[in-house]
C-alpha cells in the first residue's frame, strides 16, 4: 500500500500585531488592582512576543476601543452575529495569502481531488471549502470535509483523514487548510482566567499538500489518549457574545501526568524508532513546560514549538502545522519524529512521522 506524505506547508498571519495592544487593554480591563499585577506578571512570563489578529489595534487606543475596527468596546461588546459577519470577510482573506504561497503547479492542482477544512472559530456557508476551490481552479467535483468545532487537536484528525485518502487514492491529492480567527472571540470579563487564556491566542492559517509522492514527512502512524476525568477541563462552546471557552489552570498538570504513564509508549516507538524530532502544539508556557517533565524531553527537543509560540502564540488547529513547518525546513532524512496537539476531551492526539 502506497504511503501518504506530507510534502510541504505553507503559513499565513494577518499583518497586525495584537500582542502589546490586548496587555495593554487587559490591564486596564481589570479593575482589581491585586488581579492587574498577577496579569502582567504572568503577561511576562508568557514566553510570547507577538500574536497577529485580522482586527488592527488602535495605538494610541481610541477611549474605550481596542481596535480599529471598534468590535470591541468597553460595555458592548459584540454579538456572535456581528464577529461571523467579520469572519465571513477576513477568513477567505488569510486562507488565500497562505494558499498562495503554497505554490501549487498546474498539474499539483489538477491532481487536488479532496480538499479538508478545519476550523472551530468561525462557520457560514458556503464556506471556505468553496473559497479555496475558486481561489485555485479546482475541479468543481473535488470531494470536500470540514472538521470543525475539535479545537487545537483537529490539524491531527485531519491528517488521519488525509492518509487514508491517500492510501486508498495513490493518485489522488489532499489540500488541507486548517485557519482560525481566534482574536474574534474576546470576551469582557473580570475572570482573571478567563483573561488569561485570551492572553495567548492568535489569529493564523496553515495550508498542506498531502500526496503519496515519497517527498518531505511521510505519515506514519496515530495514536489518541483521553485523559480519565478530564472531560470539564477544556470547553468551547457558542454564545450569545462570541464562543465561551473554558481553559482550567489544570490542565498542564493533568498533561504532564498523563505524560508521564505513558511516556515508554510515545517514546520508543515501536517499528519507528526514536523519536529525533518533536512536534508539540504550544498551546501556552506551561503546556510545553508540562510536556518537557512528562516526557524527560531534552530543553532544545521543543525549541520549535517555543519559537512557534513566542512569534505567534496559539493558533488553535493552525499551531501544530505551523511547528511541522519548522521542523521540515531542518529536517534531515530518515529521522523521526512526533506530532502532538491537546484538546477537548481532555484529549492528546499523536502522530508519528519520518523525514524521506
Amino acid at each position: 500500500m502506497s504511503g501518504a506524505y506530507i510534502n510541504r506547508i505553507a503559513t499565513s498571519v494577518p499583518e497586525h500585531d495584537v500582542h502589546a495592544a490586548f496587555v495593554a487593554f487587559a490591564d486596564k480591563m481589570l479593575e482589581d488592582e491585586r488581579m492587574r499585577a498577577i496579569f502582567l506578571r504572568m503577561a511576562a512570563k508568557a514566553e510570547i512576543g507577538h500574536r497577529y489578529s485580522t482586527l488592527q489595534a488602535d495605538q494610541p487606543l481610541k477611549p474605550g476601543a481596542v481596535d480599529v475596527h471598534a468590535l470591541y468596546r468597553r460595555g458592548s461588546f459584540p454579538s456572535t452575529a456581528q464577529r461571523m459577519e467579520l469572519f465571513e470577510k477576513a477568513a477567505p482573506v488569510l486562507a488565500r495569502c497562505a494558499l498562495d504561497k503554497l505554490a501549487l503547479k498546474p498539474a499539483e492542482r489538477e491532481r487536488i481531488q479532496h480538499v479538508i477544512v478545519t476550523c472551530c472559530t468561525g462557520f457560514y456557508a458556503p464556506g471556505l471549502d468553496f473559497e479555496i476551490v475558486d481561489h485555485l481552479g479546482l475541479s468543481t467535483s473535488v470531494e470536500r470535509t470540514m472538521v470543525g468545532f475539535m479545537g487545537c487537536y483537529a490539524a491531527i484528525n485531519a491528517l488521519k483523514l488525509a492518509r487514508h485518502i491517500v492510501r486508498s487514492e495513490p493518485r489522488q491529492s489532499v489540500l488541507m487548510v486548517n485557519l482560525e480567527l481566534c482574536t474574534l472571540h474576546l470576551q469582557e470579563t473580570q475572570d482573571l482566567s478567563e483573561v488569561l487564556s485570551f492572553l495567548v491566542f492568535g489569529d493564523g492559517c496553515a495550508a498542506s499538500l498531502i500526496t503519496s509522492e515519497p517527498v518531505g514527512l511521510e505519515i506514519d502512524s496515530f495514536h489518541a489518549m483521553q485523559i480519565e476525568g478530564t472531560r470539564g477541563l477544556i470547553t468551547w462552546r457558542v454564545g450569545d457574545i462570541g464562543f465561551d471557552m473554558l481553559l482550567s489552570g489544570r490542565v498542564p498538570g493533568e498533561i504532564g501526568k498523563a505524560l508521564r504513564e505513558s511516556a515508554s509508549e510515545l517514546t520508543t516507538g515501536g517499528p519507528f524508532g526514536p523519536i529525533d524530532l518533536w512536534a508539540v502544539h504550544p498551546g501556552g508556557r506551561s503546556i510545553l513546560d508540562a510536556v518537557e517533565n512528562g516526557l524527560g524531553l531534552a530543553p532544545d527537543d521543543l525549541q520549535a514549538s517555543r519559537s512557534v509560540l513566542s512569534r505567534f502564540g496559539n493558533m488553535s488547529s493552525a499551531t501544530v502545522m505551523f511547528v511541522l513547518q519548522e521542523l521540515m525546513r531542518e529536517a534531515r532524512a530518515g529521522q523521526s519524529g512526533c506530532a502532538i496537539s491537546f484538546g477537548p476531551g481532555l484529549t492528546a492526539e499523536t502522530m508519528r512521522f519520518h523525514a524521506v
